[in-house]
């Protein structure tokens, strides 16, 4: 096997769709076609672009061509409707639809004011190296299927920040989940979709869900082979560790991302008060 660092400027996923977005604004694409510009799955370029870029990929593309849209309308662009088009939107109302839910504002309003200075345009994304150069090579383990059930939240790209209020709620009624099996708690991520929205539960492992409180989330994690890194900084920088995996490690290391879920884990050793003392982030993965 090459190693990583031979390949790491020719297999960032992430990468790889910035350039083809931006080469190819103007043309119709799928997330399908990104992904396979990518080299990877349409759930690895989901996770992978959002780790890198903080936004789902075709929400990214939408606000690109939205963008340019409202520049080409402040220079004076006389048809909507061809705009509409390049933006590969079937018709006026639907671009309109579309531009004042990003904006706030109507097209003929951007065309009239002559500027963009009031806009909140979403310019290309240039990548930066926020990787780790030490990512630490993983172990790996087939875990048995569990149960897990805690404090659950959509999560979407405008709304991550929430996590860590979570947890603090977690730890503040973890006592009254019943069934409770050891002391590791569990951050899952699952039942995500292609735009980038995924469930969180920060939750425990339990026996059974029969007794369990309505309300509370859970989840049963099947049996499944994962690649474990340790994550050894505060939880913070937890963001640079998950990029890493899934543009740097995932695509040199050989395998593919399984379509299951992934967590953290955070045993005694973890300590929730400062948010020190490391934890792990369990992949799921295949052949």
């Amino acid at each position: 096997m090459a190693t990583l660092r031979t390949r790491v400027v020719t297999m960032n996923p992430a990468q790889r769709a910035l350039w083809y977005i931006e080469s190819h604004l103007a043309e119709p694409m799928t997330l399908d076609e990104i992904a396979a510009i990518g080299g990877v799955s349409r759930f690895h370029m989901v996770r992978a672009f959002a780790a890198a870029v903080g936004l789902p990929v075709m929400r990214y593309v939408r606000a690109r061509r939205l963008s340019e849209a409202a520049r080409n309308l402040a220079k004076g662009a006389p048809n909507i409707l061809s705009l509409a088009l390049e933006a590969d939107y079937g018709s006026h109302e639907a671009f309109t639809r579309a531009f004042r839910d990003q904006f706030g504002t109507t097209p003929e309003a951007v065309r009239a004011a002559t500027c963009v200075n009031h806009l909140t345009l979403q310019e290309p994304i240039l990548m930066e190296s926020t990787m780790l150069d030490d990512l630490k090579a993983p172990r790996f383990e087939t875990a048995k299927a569990f149960l897990v059930a805690g404090l659950a939240e959509r999560i979407t790209c405008d709304n991550g920040a929430i996590i860590p209020g979570l947890w603090q709620r977690f730890h503040q009624e973890v006592a009254g989940i019943p069934a409770r099996v050891g002391s590791v708690a569990y951050g899952v991520c699952c039942n995500g979709d292609d735009a980038g929205n995924f469930d969180y539960i920060a939750g425990v492992e339990v026996a059974d869900f029969s007794d369990l409180p309505r309300g509370l989330g859970r989840i049963r994690i099947p049996e499944q082979r994962y690649a474990v890194f340790t994550h050894t900084d505060h939880v913070a920088s937890i963001r640079r560790t998950v990029n890493t995996i899934w543009n740097q490690w995932l695509p040199a290391s050989g395998l593919k991302a399984a379509d299951a879920p992934n967590f953290e884990r955070y045993d005694e050793k973890f300590d929730p008060v400062t948010g020190n003392g490391g934890f792990e982030i369990w992949v799921p993965v295949r052949e």
